[in-house]
Order: C-alpha cells, then sequence, then structure tokens
C-alpha cells in the first residue's frame, strides 16, 4: 500500500480557495438582497409611480389599459443596456453561467456584473415574467470570478468560485442552501472533487446563515401536507409522465419561437420590446402573471385559487413568458417553471390517485423543475426547502426522477443546454471518475527497460541502437542508474561529425531530461506528454537522485482505459436457473396409475 495513493488528490491551497469562497458567498448575499430590492423599486417605478424598495405586487396595479405599454417600455430600455452595453447580459442567467465555466475559462467581466443585475431589475420589475434566480446566478458567478481574477487563480480554480458565487446568490434568494449545493454538481461544475464542492459547499453555508439578517428566516411558502399512501406512488409516476412531455414542449416551442424572432428584419436590440407587447396585453386580462410572482406560487401551493383562474394563469404565463424570454431580454425561468408547475398540479389533483389534492401542486413543481432542467435531485430538494413539507419528499423524488427520465429519452438538450448549442458549443453532462485520474504511474509504467550506458560514444549508439535493428524510438541514458536523458534519432541530426566520437552523456550535460514520478496520476503525466509534444517520459525515483525506475508511454496512459471499456461493453450472459414447479396428472391418469402423483419439471 503507497502512502501517497489517497481518496482525494488535494493540497494547501484548497484552504485558500475555501477561504477566498467564504467571503465570495457573504459578498454574493449582498449582492442578491440588492437585486431584490431593485426589482422592488423598479416594481414601484413602473406600477405604482412611487420611489420605494417595498415589496408590491404589480398584479395590485391601477393603471388599467396603460398597464400594456409599462412592459414595452422596459424591454426597450433593456434592448438599449444590450446593444450599448453588453450584449451577454441577454438571456436568463444559467446558459451564460455554464458557457463562462466551460468555454470562457470562468471569466467574467465587471461590466456584465454591473449591468446584468440591472438590466434583469428593469425587465422583471417593468412585468416582465420571470424569476430573479437567473440574473443573480450570473452575477453572484461574476462576483466570484473577479474575486478569482482579482488573486490571479488557476482557470479550475476560478470555476470553483464562479459556481460558489453563483449557488450563494441562490441560496439567498430561496433561502435553500443544500438544494444550491445540488444545482452546482447537476448543472455547473461539471466534476466532484474537493477543489470544487468544499467552495461550494462553504459558500452555499455562509449564505445560509447570512440570509435571515437580510430576508428573514423560515421556508419561502410553508407548507404541511399529510403522508402519502401506497398509491402515492403511482401519482407520482403520473405526476412526472405529465410533466416530462410538459417540459418538452416548452423547451421546443421556446427555441420555435425564438427561430422566429432570428428572422425579423430589425435589429435585435428591438427584440425585447416587441415580446413584452403580449406580456402587457396579458398583464391586462391576468395581472397575476406578471412579475415574479412568488405570491401567485405561494396562493397555488396553498389551493387558494379558483380552477377557472388558475387556467387562465397557466396559460397566459405560458405565452407572455415563452415569448419575451425568447426576445432575448434578461430574466429567470426557474420562477415561471414553479408557477406553471404548481399550476398544472392544481388543474390535476382533484383527478390524482393517492393523496389529498393539496400535495399535487407542489409535486408537480418539482417534477416540471426536474425535467426542464433535468436535474432531478436539486428539483426534489429544492421544492422540500421551500416548503418544509417532510412528508412530500419521496414523492417530490419520485416525480421529477419520472420527469427527468422522461426528457433524458426523448430531448436532445435541456432548455439550459440548447441555448448553448445554438451558439455552436457542445455540452455532454455526463461525467464519471477519468480513469487517468484514479491510476498512478507506477500501477502502468515499463519496469523492464533497455537503457544505453552514457558513456558510449555517439557513434557507438548510433550504430547499435539506431541502425537496421532499432528495437525503440527512444532510449533512457544512464550513468551508473541515473537519468541523464532521453536519445533518439533526431539528436544525431544536431551533433556534428567531428563530435561523433565524444561520450554521449557529454550532450545532456546542460539540460535536465523530462520526467515523471511514480507518485503522480497518468492524467497529470498524459497532459506533460501532450503539452511537449513527445511520446515517453523516463520516470525516477524522485527529484533529487534520478534513479530510472522505468519509463511511461502514450501507450502505457491507455491501459487504464481498457477497463472502463470492459465495464461498458463487455456484457455476461444470464445463467439459466432451474426453476422446479409441480404438474397434475390428468384424471384419466390418476384412474389408470393409481393415486395422483406431482412430478418436478423444469427448463
Amino acid at each position: 500500500m503507497s502512502k501517497y495513493k489517497g481518496d482525494f488528490a488535494t493540497d494547501v491551497r484548497l484552504l485558500r480557495i475555501s477561504a477566498i469562497a467564504a467571503v465570495s458567498g457573504a459578498v454574493s448575499t449582498v449582492a442578491a438582497d440588492f437585486l431584490l430590492h431593485l426589482i422592488h423599486f423598479f416594481t414601484n417605478l413602473f406600477f405604482y409611480q412611487t420611489i420605494s424598495a417595498a415589496d408590491h405586487s404589480p398584479s395590485q396595479n391601477t393603471l388599467g389599459l396603460f398597464v400594456v405599454a409599462v412592459p414595452v417600455i422596459g424591454g426597450l430600455v433593456v434592448g438599449m443596456i444590450a446593444r450599448f452595453g453588453s450584449e451577454q447580459i441577454r438571456g436568463h442567467g444559467i446558459p451564460e453561467a455554464i458557457e463562462a465555466i466551460l468555454f470562457g475559462k470562468s471569466k467574467i467581466s465587471l461590466k456584465v456584473a454591473v449591468l446584468k443585475p440591472l438590466a434583469s431589475a428593469i425587465a422583471i420589475g417593468s412585468g416582465g415574467p420571470f424569476g430573479a434566480e437567473g440574473p443573480i446566478i450570473m452575477t453572484g458567478g461574476a462576483i466570484g470570478s473577479l474575486i478569482a481574477q482579482y488573486f490571479h487563480l488557476s482557470s479550475g480554480e476560478r470555476k470553483a468560485l464562479l459556481v460558489a458565487g453563483a449557488v450563494a446568490g441562490m441560496t439567498t434568494v430561496f433561502g435553500t442552501p443544500v438544494a444550491a449545493v445540488l444545482l452546482a454538481v447537476e448543472l455547473l461544475l461539471f466534476e466532484l472533487r474537493p477543489r470544487s464542492l468544499l467552495p461550494v459547499a462553504i459558500a452555499c453555508a455562509v449564505a445560509g446563515f447570512t440570509r435571515p439578517l437580510l430576508l428573514g428566516s423560515g421556508p419561502l411558502f410553508p407548507l404541511h401536507t399529510l403522508p402519502l399512501g401506497p398509491m402515492g406512488l403511482v401519482g407520482s409516476g403520473i405526476a412526472g409522465l405529465i410533466a416530462g412531455p410538459l417540459s418538452w414542449g416548452l423547451s421546443t416551442s421556446l427555441y420555435k419561437v425564438e427561430d422566429l424572432f432570428g428572422k425579423l428584419p430589425i435589429h435585435w436590440m428591438w427584440w425585447p420590446a416587441l415580446g413584452a407587447i403580449p406580456v402587457g396585453i396579458g398583464g391586462y386580462f391576468q395581472p397575476h402573471t406578471l412579475g415574479v410572482g412568488y405570491d401567485v406560487i405561494g396562493a397555488l401551493l396553498e389551493n387558494h385559487l379558483a380552477v377557472k383562474v388558475v387556467v387562465a394563469i397557466v396559460l397566459v404565463k405560458v405565452i407572455i413568458w415563452m415569448i419575451a424570454l425568447a426576445s432575448g431580454t434578461s430574466g429567470g425561468v426557474v420562477a415561471p417553471l414553479l408557477m406553471i408547475g404548481a399550476g398544472v398540479g392544481a388543474i390535476a389533483a382533484p383527478y390524482m390517485p393517492g393523496g389529498e389534492p393539496a400535495v399535487w401542486p407542489l409535486i408537480f413543481m418539482a417534477a416540471a423543475l426536474g425535467g426542464m432542467m433535468r436535474a432531478p435531485v436539486m428539483a426534489a430538494v429544492f421544492a422540500f426547502e421551500l416548503t418544509g413539507d417532510a412528508n412530500a419528499l419521496l414523492p417530490l423524488l419520485a416525480a421529477a426522477a419520472v420527469a427527468y427520465g422522461f426528457t433524458v429519452f426523448f430531448m436532445r438538450r435541456s432548455i439550459l443546454t440548447e441555448k448553448i448549442a445554438r451558439r455552436g458549443y457542445h455540452i455532454y453532462r455526463e461525467y464519471s471518475i477519468d480513469p487517468l485520474e484514479r491510476h498512478h504511474v507506477d500501477d502502468v509504467m515499463t519496469r523492464a527497460v533497455e537503457t544505453i550506458d552514457a558513456k558510449a560514444t555517439a557513434a557507438e549508439v548510433l550504430r547499435d541502437y539506431f541502425g537496421a535493428r532499432q528495437k525503440y524510438r527512444a532510449y533512457p541514458v544512464v550513468d551508473s542508474g541515473i537519468l541523464v536523458g532521453m536519445v533518439d534519432r533526431t539528436l544525431f541530426n544536431e551533433i556534428p561529425a567531428e563530435k561523433s566520437g565524444a561520450s554521449l552523456g557529454t550532450f545532456f550535460a546542460q539540460a535536465r531530461p523530462e520526467i515523471a514520478l511514480p507518485q503522480e496520476t497518468c492524467r497529470s503525466v498524459a497532459a506533460r506528454l501532450a503539452i511537449a509534444g513527445i511520446d515517453r517520459v523516463p520516470v525516477v525515483e524522485d527529484e533529487k537522485t534520478y534513479r530510472l525506475l522505468g519509463i511511461v508511454s502514450r501507450h502505457d496512459l491507455v491501459k487504464p482505459s481498457r477497463s472502463v471499456f470492459a465495464e461498458e461493453n463487455e456484457v455476461e450472459q444470464f445463467r439459466r436457473v432451474w426453476i422446479p414447479r409441480r404438474t397434475r396428472l390428468a384424471p384419466t391418469e390418476q384412474r389408470e396409475n393409481g393415486p395422483r402423483k406431482d412430478v418436478d419439471v423444469g427448463w
């Protein structure tokens, strides 16, 4: 058992990143609180013509027909900010964060950190049917990225802090720290290692403890339902099978509408204003669909609305949210999905088997979120933390899992990754442990190595090792077992003819060779081979003695992949089992042969 082989690969830098993540979580919490107050400010300004940061729903406005113009004004302002400020503020936040993580080295500019919350507050405050979580995730991510850039961290460490800031913002909005961590694991990190998980968990914990100081404590939508009986599993499965097609329909329709906007013969700066026209019309006929709508979500979960009202809210919300989001304005998708899912659950509740009707809006809400975002565990825990309803946790998980399974089978991409794919990037969301990461050099290296004595002359080496009977492309050069360098045929092209009689070791006196250590992972060595453009590297005992132990080549580094291939592709045949069963003789046989006998048969 080797002392350097452990469960995780980490170093003291993790402590520094974790400390920075705690600061990032606190700053993101304050920024999220500021954004919520900014939304309230613009809501009061647009709908009530008052200067106030009090939480007023736009549904109580008395503007009459003039309410149609309010979202259009907000859309015009957002379009101008995007055109003359930064185009990166367009969208609903999470896809932009993923794109920055995977394709932008986790760098977000200060301009985006300032303009994104401003544009989102104007869009939502003017009645945009969006949630605040997407912009807050982008803003919190920008804060984490900027802090990481200030400390000149690596791209991988910068990613951890970007995600830590993003999910700290989500924790502030909803009070769901565990679900925020799961959001990071299922959607944003694309890895699971202490370097990323620990900073994210610390940032969410800091945000969770800081939130009550700013926004109060307790679940956002307190709820208590009775436990479901055995039929609850059937009902949860049905809820998932309804939410799955709903997720498919919403995502597919959204991008078809977006394609229609792309065909318009006008600059995209004007699209948010055009998309806001249906928002204003829908808000005139159904004011409850304007803005974030947390009050409406709470009423749906508590079954305080009549069915006709719920149907109207769901239909109008779907239409205006889809058109507005496709127009390229700024706003999140989580809150609209919560409202749509809870509304469908309220409509279906009287017909669902098992359990009281009050539980089904909550279950459908989680199922819609899990199917749409393809994050079933996050969706179930998120719904649980939003309500504090422990009795619903198991059906929440079942419904979200079924909806997730449906979308995996029938949707190539989710609402989040489709936007990134349309920008020319492909995201593969399955990930597992890299076989090169879990194997070390001493597991795969070649130990029986043919070496060349450093005292041999260059002419002798060229004749004996690189002639017609050459076995290998390169050889380690050693002096009493101590590595001097690696020699291949290209070296002799640089040796003048008059120096061919010199010992080979003299040509390696200046530069130390590239080496590998037995405790290094295959992944780190493979990366160095790719960067240096070489095929093999000698393995030495340590960097002081340079005693040669073996050699590791690209061929050796692919050995760990064999076991992965076997696990995924080699299928074992089931053994046929003898199952005894008893058959009864026919009545005529019983009469002819005496008393009935049972016979054991099998297959």
